[in-house]
């Protein structure tokens, strides 16, 4: 161990939790807040083609964007969460090799489904739920976003990697880089070279492989661990430690493209104005949702630091004070979307039919943001100390098990109302599971 990680495992088990968290998450909610500027750069700009089905293409192909994110975050936070509690015993060796196996699996996974994408393109399009008249900005969006995809998952496998080391600044250079980037791209790219949703696409791919350079090179800065090919361990065991912590993060962003498209498929009777309203109103969600997953993330560099030193107290009150303030901040939050949902929605796409239908889903989802708070923290803490069973099922929850059947029973039941209200009560039933299930598991874990 070198003086500079020295330094770093007595920061991380020895600093006030507090403290040490708020210094850990300002980054990470840079970061989040900035990712999110990425997805809503694309539906800002492309809305002022004045084109129903142009927007709607951006919230099709967000649920493929879901994809190759669900993809980044399994490798990145099984890896992440190996490397932090690995660190936190002092295991420099171990910790070295999964960032390296980590890294060069996401590459390599990305490949695959740039290449299969481009082959099955159309089908693709219509299996996101893409109308016939949305198909020609879905396939053109589309083509260009699948060769970003392999730099683009192995930029989410170094953020995280980083972040579980402690070392999210590092991270944060390179993702709000890249945003910056990418906002001055996509008007010059959309409307100066008139490239439509392609120059959309285009920004976001260029942006994001600038991003992926000075992530890589942050690697090397600050005591953090260096990726090497020659650490590459093609070993049953890695795999096990990855898909034990990186599997509830493919479960919660496998199930948000799932759901997406579901959502998609529900709304398409109802016209691409339905559709593009919908997608705006998960951009904006997933916006006021970033800066409490922000703080949630550098909640968990300490959660793994201390679970592995075996300072369980330090986890505990690490954990009840991520929840306390972000659900005092997910309230104010909720209810000031609640009051100006007409208003946000306008400044994604200003069709009197899409605010209608999208201000009605802000609405509701509002009604039930606060409870983000305890479903998120909680499932972070158990993804972190190594409990897959309850992780998984709690990311899977809202997403999947409670949405995708909701959102087709209330479609049927209740027509666009019901599909504007699945998030909500998806959300109840969430929290009635979580609640239980981490109260279990803290009761479990020793003073």
């Amino acid at each position: 161990m070198d003086e500079k990680q020295e330094q770093k495992f007595h920061k991380m088990t020895e600093t006030p939790v507090g403290k040490l968290i708020c210094q850990l998450a300002l980054p990470c909610i840079i970061s989040m807040l900035v990712t999110s500027f990425y997805n809503m750069a694309d539906t800002f700009f492309v809305g002022k083609l004045d084109s129903d089905a142009a927007t709607g293409a951006v919230g099709v192909v967000f649920s493929l964007m879901a994809v190759i994110q669900a993809i980044g975050f399994f490798f990145g936070h099984g890896s992440g969460n190996f490397i932090s509690r690995e660190l936190g015993k002092q295991n420099f060796d171990d910790a070295s090799n999964m960032a390296a196996t980590g890294f060069f699996s996401a590459l390599g996974a990305g490949l695959i489904l740039c290449i299969l994408g481009q082959i099955f393109l159309e089908p693709l399009a219509y299996l996101l739920g893409s109308t016939d008249t949305i198909l020609p900005y879905a396939k053109a969006y589309m083509r260009i976003i699948l060769f970003g995809a392999p730099w683009m998952t192995a930029s989410l496998v170094l953020n995280n990697q980083l972040r579980f080391q402690g070392s999210a600044a590092y991270g944060m250079v390179g993702i709000t880089s890249g945003a910056v980037l990418n906002i001055a791209l996509d008007p010059l790219l959309i409307f100066v070279m008139d490239m439509g949703v392609a120059g959309a696409a285009l920004a976001t791919i260029i942006s994001q492989f600038v991003s992926f350079c000075l992530l890589l090179v942050g690697c090397g800065k600050g005591g953090n661990l260096h990726i090497h090919i020659s650490r590459v361990q093609l070993k049953w065991s890695y795999y096990a430690q990855i898909i034990r912590g990186g599997l509830p993060s493919l479960a919660r962003q496998g199930l948000a493209s799932v759901a997406t498209i579901c959502l998609n498929l529900a709304a398409k009777p109802y016209g691409d104005a339905a559709i593009a309203a919908m997608g705006v109103v998960q951009r904006i969600m997933m916006f006021g949702a970033s800066a409490m997953i922000g703080f949630g993330q550098g909640f968990q560099p300490v959660c793994g630091f201390n679970y592995g030193a075996k300072l369980y107290g330090r986890v505990k009150k690490g954990f009840w004070f991520c929840v306390k303030s972000s659900t005092t901040f997910l309230f104010a939050i909720g209810a000031l979307g609640f009051i100006f949902a007409p208003q946000l929605v306008a400044l994604f796409r200003d069709s009197p039919e899409v605010i209608a239908i999208g201000s009605t889903a802000l609405r509701f989802q509002c009604v039930t943001f606060c409870f983000h708070g305890w479903v998120v923290m909680s499932n972070m803490m158990l993804q972190t100390i190594g409990r897959t069973g309850p992780a998984t099922f709690l990311a899977m929850a809202r997403q999947g098990i409670f949405f995708i059947p909701l959102v087709w029973l209330l479609s049927h039941t209740l027509g666009l109302t019901g599909i504007q209200m699945t998030q909500m009560v998806s959300d109840f039933l969430t929290l009635a599971c979580a609640i239980p299930i981490q109260i279990k598991v803290l009761r479990q874990i020793p003073a």
